[in-house]
């Protein structure tokens, strides 16, 4: 265990933390009784106070217990961009002691099959768009009940911002044949009241869906307990209050955006500003209107939001705290913000099967592209992947943690569990799949990845995922999919495909582009296409992908 990182623990700060034994769902419950009246949420400008949230969230808790049936431990599907009504039905899920799936709005109806029968999903929650996409899963033993949303209810005050066209979308005409679909408003008004509370730190409450190198997305098993360790020491770690006001403008089904821009807030009692889709303007408008403080963002957004030619216009001087992960930060723009803006962005590292985070730079000695220093309690090491010795600072291994915040396990997939969970020292420690070192002072950083996988802004991308869809296509005879360096996204997809003969010349770039939007989430989508006669591939015939990889690597340096 490497203990280096000590020597700059904060003075009075202890070096593990006790996790709250309440649930999430208790957070809410809290802030509502401290503060009725304080905005728990600014959307565009609208204000939802932390009464109001409390009293939606019972109310649709009742009505997914006695209408839909929702029982302790159910699993509750959750699809939707940003809004009010996304908070609402994640805690509403959690009031009722069931279990959130937070789906990707950007899925497809394919992709959307298998979270609901690999979960086992009773019912969803879904924005009034996405139920083109969920409606052929509720047959057979798929879902039984869908609820839906429409975002513009909660845009109840007039804005001067620009309004995206999903919040001005009339209600959609739901054909009356398709029994099990439920309103929004309906449930609310039916005023039903939840049966007794029961959840604690054991009890599961979060789903979410990772893929990997097998290219079918597994569920992570989340407890109350997990989840809440991430946000009780970050709440600790980066100094955080309830007067703290939060920029929640990530997406809140991806980790970061849930516990940074969602779970941590609720939790101090806090602000959140949220925006439905993602505008540089719209943001810069909330921080300067509402005095956002804490904003948790993927690189890509950030470098967005202050490349914006405009950025001086408004009144940005509350910010006081950047972070955020996923990607390394570029140089210039770390630069750029603390010049500038007086601001240092505080790089941290996490996954889906750790709820978010493991590791952080401390706010008072941050290093640049550093995953930081592990967290209250988190034993982190580097280890030699064949024979798990763990190896001294300065040489490159695998990273493993232990700690509070880590998964049960993946959900029904004991096979998966025996691949990434490791005993070292009788604890029990998950594999990261990637590759870095401890420096002397005992901060991490990563060199590269063990197991293939691209990072497309912060969201993971498994290639193998993608050539099995791919495989799917008439003309494809194989597939190959790497990532190749991208400005603004960090990473970006590339194919390498083989056409069928009686397909050559026939099928273009651009076909296999438009028929890969409609088979897959959008960030999966490869940007290019290079079509090619073969793929390098070894004696027992298996294609390989690091060669391809490497030479897309060194084209790129050359350029």
């Amino acid at each position: 265990m490497s203990t280096l990182h000590y020597r700059f623990w904060p003075k009075g700060f202890p070096r593990t933390l006790q996790v709250p034994e309440t649930s999430l769902y208790y957070n809410l419950e809290a802030a509502a009784r401290r503060y009725p009246d304080k905005p728990a949420i600014v959307f565009y400008d609208t204000i939802v106070t932390y009464a109001e949230l409390k009293r939606e969230t019972d109310a649709l808790a009742g009505f997914l217990q006695q209408r839909f049936g929702i029982r302790k431990g159910d699993r509750v599907l959750l699809m939707s961009q940003n809004c009010p009504q996304f908070v609402i039905a994640y805690y509403a899920i959690l009031r009722a002691d069931a279990v959130v799936v937070p789906v990707n709005a950007m899925s497809t109806a394919r992709e959307l099959e298998h979270y609901v029968s690999d979960s086992g999903a009773r019912a969803a929650i879904v924005g009034q768009e996405l139920y083109k996409s969920v409606a052929p899963c509720m047959h057979g033993q798929g879902l039984r009940h869908v609820l839906l949303h429409r975002y513009a209810d909660y845009l109840r005050e007039k804005t001067d911002m620009s309004i995206p066209d999903v919040l001005q979308q009339p209600e959609l005409v739901v054909d009356a044949k398709d029994e099990g679909v439920a309103r929004w408003n309906d449930a609310l008004a039916a005023a039903c009241v939840p049966g007794p509370h029961l959840a604690g730190k054991e009890d599961v409450c979060l789903l979410p869906y990772t893929s990997g190198t097998t290219g079918l997305p597994k569920g992570c098993v989340h407890t109350h307990g997990s989840v809440m360790a991430v946000i009780a020491f970050t709440q600790v770690w980066r100094q955080l209050f309830p007067a703290s006001v939060f920029v929640s403008v990530a997406p809140a089904f991806h980790l970061l955006g849930m516990q940074n821009g969602m779970n941590l807030p609720i939790l101090l009692g806090a602000t959140a500003l949220l925006l439905t889709r993602w505008d540089r303007d719209n943001a810069a408008s909330l921080i300067s209107r509402y005095g956002g403080t804490v904003w948790a963002a993927p690189p890509a957004m950030l470098l967005d939001f202050f490349a914006n030619p405009d950025i001086d216009r408004y009144d940005l001087s509350s910010l006081s705290l950047i972070t955020g992960g996923g990607a390394a930060m570029p140089e210039a723009v770390a630069t750029l913000l603390r010049e500038k803006f007086g601001l240092e962005y505080i790089e941290g590292y996490g996954m889906t099967e750790t709820a978010s985070g493991t590791h952080t730079n401390p706010l008072w000695r941050p290093k640049r592209q550093c995953l930081g220093m592990p967290l209250f309690g988190v034993d982190s090491r580097v280890i030699d992947p064949a024979t798990l010795e763990e190896l001294p600072p300065g040489q490159v291994g695998e990273i493993i943690t232990h700690g509070p915040q880590v998964m049960k396990g993946y959900w029904n997939n004991a096979q998966a569990d025996a691949q990434v969970f490791v005993e070292l020292d009788g604890k029990r420690f998950i594999r990261t799949g990637d590759l870095g070192y401890v420096d002397e002072e005992g901060y991490f950083f990563m060199c590269d990845r063990l197991k293939r996988m691209i990072n497309v802004s912060g969201y993971k991308v498994w290639p193998a995922e993608v050539e099995n869809m791919m495989y799917s296509h008439p003309s494809v005879h194989e597939a190959c999919i790497i990532g190749t360096q991208d400005e603004r996204r960090g990473e970006t997809v590339k194919a390498f495909l083989v056409i069928k003969p009686e397909s050559r010349g026939s099928v273009r770039e651009d076909d296999i582009i438009s028929w890969c939007r409609e088979q897959m989430a959008a960030y999966k989508v490869p940007r290019t296409i290079e079509f090619v006669d073969s793929l390098p591939k070894s004696s027992t015939g298996k294609i390989l992908w690091r060669e391809l990889q490497e030479r897309e690597r060194q084209e790129s340096r050359a350029h």
